[in-house]
């Protein structure tokens, strides 16, 4: 008899917080302690007074593994309200990289018209080496970095992704 495995799927998890000493180490600990892993991890105040954090999480896993997941930082006290973008339906995601490329001739001139076409703006130049910024999407920012390992790809700096749902209301 054969057993049908479940996929797993990716899943962009919006957790508010009490903007507290350890409530980071908390969350990563949960995370830790039942061998899920985390993609991608985010935290900014997002309160004038600096009290609230919103922390957004990039994770993999079945069905059952994201619903577990979310009940268990659900429990956690400091925890205000955790969203599944994923499971919400539309929303935007975006994540920053610094991509350094370092070469000479034709290799400079490539990855000049290569940031351009991923539109990757210059933020610092040498006559040897280019510091790219470009933004978008997870996807987007791979394509462009294995991109650059073909002229010169010297050393990379992500951001995460952030996300937010489409439309007028908040979640």
């Amino acid at each position: 008899m054969h057993i049908k495995e479940e996929a797993k799927e990716r899943h962009t998890l919006s957790v508010t917080v009490d903007n507290e000493p350890g409530i980071l180490a908390r969350i990563a600990g949960l995370f830790t302690a039942r061998g899920y892993n985390i993609e991608s991890l985010t935290v900014a105040d997002v309160t004038e007074d600096e009290s609230i954090s919103r922390i957004t999480i990039v994770t993999s896993g079945v069905p059952a593994t994201i619903e577990q997941i979310i009940a268990q930082l659900d429990r956690l006290v400091p925890v205000h309200k955790v969203t599944d973008l994923t499971e919400i339906g539309p929303h935007v995601e975006r994540e920053l990289a610094l991509v350094k490329v370092a070469g000479l001739g034709d290799h400079r001139i490539e990855a000049l018209r290569l940031a351009d076409v991923y539109r990757a703006r210059v933020v610092d130049a040498t006559t040897s080496s280019f510091v790219f910024e470009v933004t978008g999407g997870s996807e987007k920012l791979d394509t462009f970095i294995t991109l650059m390992r073909e002229v010169g790809l010297v050393e990379v700096a992500r951001t995460g992704v952030v996300a937010i749902a489409r439309g007028r209301e908040a979640v």
